[in-house]
């Protein structure tokens, strides 16, 4: 019986990385087609969440959005994960030729896709947006991610494992600093006045 691309991401994640190192044009085609779901999945979970419950800080009252808010706030987040992606991609295969590796554009989008599943998945914690059991979601699959990312990259660019672990940290590290420079530009526009309004 032929596995959905989509679960095989999740249930058989090194065999899904095995077939994209083996240069399999099908499966990594199919790989990447399950990217637009997993990019939507995030937004459309918190935009659910912080509709039906409100978010949670601590022992406090939960926090909401009006609807209008809350759907600007999910697209401004789905526009930050495709630029997340996108450029982390972009990153790789530029990076990619100082590294040794020579391989196509849809290898690195397959190859970051299922990087990116686990992320994908625990983002389903956002339907009941307390910020705790959130945080405690999404640090199993950053380690399953990072995992991932560390053992799968020189194995799908076909790279020694020593220019892939050096490769991988270089890209968490522009990940972080991604990161740290959304939450900045994040908070700058609040206190200047231009972020959401919160009713408790």
């Amino acid at each position: 019986m032929k596995q959905h691309p989509l679960s095989s991401l999740l249930t058989d994640p090194g065999g899904t990385l095995l077939a994209i190192a083996r240069s399999d044009h099908a499966r990594t085609q199919s790989v990447g087609r399950c990217l637009p779901l997993l990019l939507l999945l995030p937004p459309v979970c918190a935009a659910v969440g912080g509709v039906v419950f409100g978010w949670r800080l601590g022992t406090s009252e939960p926090l909401y959005l009006d609807t209008g808010q809350t759907i600007t706030v999910s697209l401004l987040y789905l526009l930050a994960l495709c630029f997340g992606f996108f450029s982390t991609v972009l990153l790789a295969r530029w990076m990619g030729r100082t590294y040794g590796a020579t391989a196509p554009l849809e290898v690195y989008v397959a190859f970051f896709t299922v990087v990116s599943a686990p992320l994908a998945v625990a983002s389903l914690a956002h339907l009941f947006p307390h910020v705790f059991f959130n945080i405690l979601g999404m640090i199993p699959a950053l380690i399953w991610s990072m995992t991932l990312l560390y053992r799968g990259l020189p194995a799908v660019l076909h790279i020694p494992p020593e220019r892939g672990m050096l490769m991988s940290s270089a890209l968490v590290g522009w990940l972080l600093v991604a990161a740290v420079s959304l939450l900045g530009i994040s908070a700058g526009l609040w206190t200047a006045g231009l972020g959401p309004a919160i009713r408790i």
